[in-house]
Parts: structure tokens; sequence; C-alpha cells
């Protein structure tokens, strides 16, 4: 990548290289590690014993406790779409490395095994100390981050980073490399026929991810095989106006954006759609929405049948099938989707109506 500096072999050396960066440039730290050829969670470690304190134990029972911070920003994002959500951690549960947060406005799924990485970083900002817990996998790629606002408990986050912080606090941090997208089976060894039979028996939509491994599809590749009942490519460039459609008509909707370790969700209306430069945002009291326009590759409606009834999204993919964003209309368990939702959707994706 142009412009990109070689990996620094040690953390005093990155943290000078970061010094030197920030005094030139004001660069967001996932920028700066980009710039610098690391990835964000070595940047952060190279604060660790400074700005930022090492995590250690159950990621799960931090998260749980959550809830002592009171309200807060929950950030989740991937590398085309950041989620920001204000709210309270609420009804923390988890079956193994699977987990929920089902409070009234956060709203998360958690995938704790790729939880790899957190820490505590309290850095300078316009306003003070800007406090925060930040998480992040294997290979060093944010999964979560808890940011606290000017109302938050300071003293709920001192007391969680006394409990949780690890006994190692050398600076530094050894990351693997991340994980290549999978490789996609040949069409022709798929048994589409048998693919199709089980998405017309979906009874959830929550079914949708083991049919997919049932059968060795990727998800691009199931919504091609899927057929024209089940899934149809849709312009990409119309998403701007699928959110400013829905923001004046007041229409609810939910919007869901992740990474392998977390996939967080607003359930509402949006107000205020604004596109700038690349982004296309929603700035919105209590919800922010950020996405790379540039980088929406692919976008397919996509209808699965549930018990209530066929549940209609607009799923957006990035070059190398990498899912970016998915919106539904608002709905809950044992409520049939809005229809007002589908008909925006055939009104402004009319080559993907049925």
């Amino acid at each position: 990548m142009a412009g990109k500096l070689a990996a620094p072999q040690s953390a005093a050396e990155l943290r000078a290289r970061w010094e030197q960066l920030r005094t030139a440039r004001r660069l967001r730290n996932r920028d700066a590690a980009e710039v610098l050829g690391v990835s964000e969670a070595e940047l952060i470690a190279t604060m660790v014993g400074e700005r930022a304190t090492r995590l250690g134990g159950d990621f799960r029972e931090l998260l749980r406790r959550a809830g002592e911070l009171g309200e807060v920003l929950a950030l989740t994002r991937n590398h085309a779409c950041v989620h920001e959500k204000d709210g309270a951690y609420e009804n923390v549960s988890w079956d193994g490395p699977v987990g929920l947060a089902l409070g009234e406005r956060i709203d998360l799924r958690l995938f704790f095994a790729h939880w790899r990485y957190g820490y505590a970083c309290a850095e300078p900002g316009p306003d003070g100390l800007r406090r925060s817990l930040q998480f992040f996998d294997a290979a060093g790629e944010a999964v979560h981050k808890i940011f606290l606002r000017a109302h938050s408990s300071v003293v709920g986050y001192e007391s969680l980073v006394a409990a949780f912080a690890a006994p190692d606090q050398t600076p530094g941090e050894r990351v693997v490399e991340a994980p290549a997208p999978p490789t996609e089976a040949p069409d022709g060894s798929i048994d589409v026929d048998g693919f199709r039979a089980a998405w017309a028996a979906m009874q959830d939509t929550h079914e949708f991810f083991a049919l997919l491994k049932r059968f060795g599809v990727t998800r691009t590749q199931g919504l091609r095989l899927a057929g024209d009942q089940f899934a149809a490519s849709a312009p990409p460039a119309r998403v701007q106006a699928l959110l400013e459609a829905v923001a004046r008509d007041a229409l609810p909707i939910m919007v869901f954006v992740g990474n392998r370790g977390c996939i967080q969700i607003h359930s509402g209306p949006v107000r205020h759609i604004k596109a700038m430069d690349r982004w296309l945002n929603v700035l919105d009291p209590g919800f922010n929405l950020h996405l790379r326009q540039d980088l929406v590759d692919r976008a397919w409606i996509v209808r699965k049948p549930t018990a209530d009834g066929v549940v209609t999204s607009l799923e957006l993919f990035d070059r190398e099938g990498r899912t970016i964003a998915m919106l539904f209309g608002q709905r809950k368990p044992g409520v049939p989707e809005l229809p007002a939702w589908r008909e925006t959707l055939d009104r402004l994706f009319p080559e993907a109506a049925r």
C-alpha cells in the first residue's frame, strides 16, 4: 500500500514512529496503524504501562459487568462500516463462546472465540481523558469497543480495569496473520436443488448460517445459487436512496454491522442521512452509522422463509465477498415483516422485485 512503512521490530520503535506520525498528521488509531503497517492492537499495546492497561481473565465476565459503566458508546466495525450506539449493557449472557447482549438500545451478538486481546485506554482528547475498553482478535483487528461518555461512571470503569488487569503489563503485542477469505467450491459440486429445498423449508432466519455450512457454500455463492425467488442482485448505489426513503417515511429498520467477533444491531428509525466524500452517514442522537460507499461492490435483496412469513433484507458485500452490512425492516420473533419495508424495497429495487 502506498505510504505504508516497514513493520517496526519493537514496541519502543513503533511507539516512536507513532509519535512522529501524530506530529505530522491527525489520524485515528486504526488509520495510523494502517499507515505504520501494523495492526491496531499492536499500536495500542505500545501504550501499555502508560495510557493503556492490558486486560485479562474472562472477557465474557467483563462484558457482563459492563453495565456498571452506565450509559456508554458501543462501537462495532469492519473495514467498510462503523456502527455506533449509545446505551447501557444489559442482559449479557452466553452459551460457551457465543453470547448476547440484549439491552434496550445496545443489542449484540458475541463470538468470544475471536476475542483475543483487550485493553483499557485513557487517551487525551479535546474534553480531557477519553476512557475506553477495546477488544481485538488474534490478528489485532478490533472486534468491539466501549467508550465512556461524560455521564458514564468513571468509578465503575476503574473498578473493571482493576478487576481484569492482566499480570503482564509489558508494552507490545504479538499478533498472527488474518485468515484468508474462504475459497468457494465449484458451483458444479454443490447440491443446488437440495440447497434451494432446504432454503424453502427454513422456519427462522437464524438457520441461515447452518444452511450455508451444511451445503458448503459461502454467503455470496449461496445468494447466487438460491434462485430469483430467494435472492436477487441489486444496485449498490441505491443504498443512500433507501436510507433517505425510510427516514422520510419514519419507517423503523434494523441495521446489522459486524466482524468475526461481534455483530451490533440498531433497531428503530433513522433520521439524518448525510453523504460526505466516500462516506454515507446516519447522524442521529444515540446512533451513528458510517458506510464506505466506494467499498460496497455487491448488493442483494434476500428473502428468507420463517414461521412468521418471509423476511426480506438488503445485504451489502465488498469485492472479496465479505459482509459489510445488512438492513431489515424492524421486527421481533413472532411478528410478521412490516409490509411498508417490503414495498419500499420493491419500489427502489424493481429489478429485484418478485
